[in-house]
């Protein structure tokens, strides 16, 4: 099949080829729902010059840098946050955007502190997933004394001087943990929680909304004390193969956090009859195969694009308004339930 050329969009579009021209290399006055068709015939059509056009027909628009600062790009999860966030800035039709898209390796209040001060000198607004810690709040304050406006993804931050939170009522997607293990398995039994830190919020909001519901509906259901798996594979393995050597009750298994890789490698090794039902977080190539495989019985996932698109919104409209613009803005999305069945 031939390349669509010049020609091929001028007809597409229904207008002529110096009008193509026109809007292309810029050289005369095109009205802008004439050049809209001519973008949205390229974008149909897959037509060589479509990222050209968008950039001509953003001409007139403010030029924004935004960072986002994301946990290790070895979590396939943020790897497709972070690929949704560089689109949603590409593609925003009010701003001629630059995304610049940080994986943290070092995770240690400090190093998460200084990141933002560094990042905060070269962007007008920064978006980050971190621990919640007072080095952190330190920083976030610094940026929004400079007017540079931070808001928290996925996880929330207790830093006052914060733009926004965009992400889960984690309260919540802990309940409709609760409530899918207390259907799925028998009295009595014992279930557990995996964390990989409290200092996330997130995980934290998600363990008391999942206590919550296990003491209020589920009391033949025995709680065991958080298991840390540090946000690791390796330790989340380990600490599966342990928990269900100690207690044979073990019926249930919610991870919160980090690890789910290294819990569904433990259940592949454990017999049939002595595997948990595991309910984890975020749909990614490898949980959506532990549903297919049955190494994971459901998976309460984050609208990626969704939460992409909503922060990139608040860091526009922060960065747009006033210098006195008062408040943080929330923005809670509804959660993605998977199982078996829906993948």
């Amino acid at each position: 099949m031939r390349r669509p050329n010049m020609t091929t969009l001028a007809k597409e579009a229904g207008v002529g080829l110096s009008t193509v021209d026109r809007v292309l290399n810029g050289r005369a006055d095109v009205r802008a729902e004439t050049a809209s068709r001519v973008l949205e015939a390229a974008e149909r059509i897959g037509f060589y010059a479509t990222p050209l056009l968008r950039q001509r027909l953003k001409t007139d628009l403010p030029q924004k840098t935004f960072a986002f600062l994301l946990q290790q790009k070895t979590t396939a999860f943020y790897e497709l946050l972070g690929t949704a966030l560089q689109e949603a800035v590409e593609s925003s039709p009010s701003i001629r955007g630059k995304a610049i898209v940080e994986f943290m390796d070092d995770l240690t209040p400090g190093a998460v502190a200084e990141t933002l001060r560094r990042v905060g000198r070269g962007a007008d607004g920064v978006a980050i997933v971190a621990a919640d810690h007072p080095s952190v709040t330190a920083a976030i304050d610094e940026l929004a004394a400079r007017r540079i406006p931070v808001i928290a993804m996925i996880s929330d931050l207790t830093a006052p001087s914060r733009a926004g939170y965009v992400g889960l009522d984690n309260r919540k997607v802990g309940r409709t943990a609760g409530w899918l293990l207390a259907n799925m398995i028998p009295a009595p039994s014992s279930v557990a929680i995996f964390v990989g830190s409290h200092r996330y919020l997130c995980q934290e909001a998600c363990e008391i909304g999942f206590r919550a519901f296990l003491r209020e509906n589920a009391p033949h259901l025995h709680l065991l004390e958080p298991v840390a798996t540090f946000e690791s594979d390796q330790f989340a393995y380990e600490a599966t193969l342990d928990l269900v050597k100690r207690h044979e009750s073990v019926k249930g298994v919610y991870v919160a956090g980090g690890g789910i890789g290294g819990v569904m490698a433990a259940m592949k090794e454990l017999e049939a009859d002595k595997r948990p039902r595991v309910i984890g977080h975020d749909l990614t190539e490898a949980t959506s195969a532990g549903l297919v495989s049955g190494t994971l019985e459901a998976v309460l996932s984050h609208p990626i694009k969704e939460i992409a698109k909503e922060t990139l919104e608040i860091l526009i409209a922060r960065t747009s308004a006033a210098l006195d613009a008062p408040g943080v803005t929330h923005q809670i999305l509804p959660m993605q339930i998977f199982t078996p069945e829906s993948v």
